[in-house]
């Protein structure tokens, strides 16, 4: 057998309840891999919360906490303090969230987290909305996608506005490390976690989780649709640490964002006139993000 890319040992049993195809899977598979046995977890309502199925099934080796939507971060800093207060050090505690229960309804306890500098690790699995409840809106869902609270139907009210940049409001914490990552690209993901695990005070991975059942794309499709969303630049690979961004992922040559959308049903209605707002935007926030690069390398130690 070849030299594994990433750890060998399994953390999560088989026979979970996720859909086809599911990317929010893959990233708690690839952070468990990363973090190991030594974890605890607190997940709020989303769609990983269900995935377990009926009691007395299991999906995760490690102990996990059932929360509620807004309090994932809370209950993680009460876990780490508690863990603390018993002398226990050497576990990693996460608090990990879809994008609902990030960017939108969690975000005030995260902030919080965050401000007083906890030392817990935070993992937003990114499916671009509230897929648990049926594909509704969410403040990371892109500009230009249906869902079902965007419904285009005959009066073209798809998704008005950005998506959110969560690693850009982390970032503005001052934390020590914020990072994007990608379900298509496990060594990096690990890499990254690997690399923040240690350090001390709240660390955020931003990890893209494509969604077949909200995304209306087939189940085969996961990987590629994240392998292009790195491509086309629409989800950048990138770090933040102390404040000095930097590029960890280049495309050899990027593609146009039509690669990415035209696989995706929730993109179907756009115009071409749309699709270049998209492409202008995607352009300009990949540019930002190289000159940000440049100019924060100085301040690497």
């Amino acid at each position: 057998m070849g030299k594994l890319t990433i750890p060998q040992e399994e953390l999560m049993n088989s026979g979970h309840i996720g859909c086809l195809g599911c990317g929010g899977t893959l990233a708690m598979r690839y952070l468990l891999k990363a973090l190991g046995k030594r974890t605890m977890i607190t997940i709020p309502a989303c769609c990983i919360a269900i995935m377990s199925g009926i009691y007395p099934r299991n999906f995760l080796k490690v102990p996990l906490l059932d929360v509620a939507f807004e309090t994932t971060a809370a209950s993680a800093s009460g876990i780490r303090a508690a863990l603390d207060a018993k002398g226990i050090h050497d576990i990693y505690v996460v608090g990990f969230g879809g994008d609902g229960g990030t960017a939108d309804i969690g975000i005030q306890a995260l902030s919080g987290a965050a401000e007083r500098g906890d030392n817990i690790i935070y993992v937003m699995y990114d499916n671009e909305a509230y897929m648990n409840t049926g594909i509704q809106r969410s403040g990371a869902t892109p500009f230009g996608a249906w869902t079902t609270t965007t419904p285009v139907g005959t009066t073209g009210d798809f998704k008005k506005r950005p998506k959110k940049n969560m690693v850009e409001i982390m970032v503005a914490h001052d934390i020590p490390y914020a990072a994007t990552a990608s379900v298509a690209y496990p060594e990096d993901f690990v890499r990254k976690v690997q690399k923040a695990k240690d350090m001390d005070g709240t660390k955020f991975f931003h990890v893209f989780s494509p969604c077949p059942t909200g995304w209306r794309y087939s189940p085969e499709m996961t990987i590629q649709i994240g392998v292009l969303a790195f491509q086309t630049t629409v989800f950048p690979m990138y770090e933040v640490e102390n404040g000095v961004y930097r590029v960890t992922k280049k495309p050899a040559k990027r593609k146009p964002v039509t690669d990415y959308i035209k696989l995706q049903g929730r993109f179907k209605h756009l115009d071409d006139e749309t699709i270049e707002v998209i492409q202008k935007t995607v352009d300009r926030n990949w540019e930002m993000l190289l000159a940000k690069a440049e100019f924060t390398k100085k301040f690497a130690e």
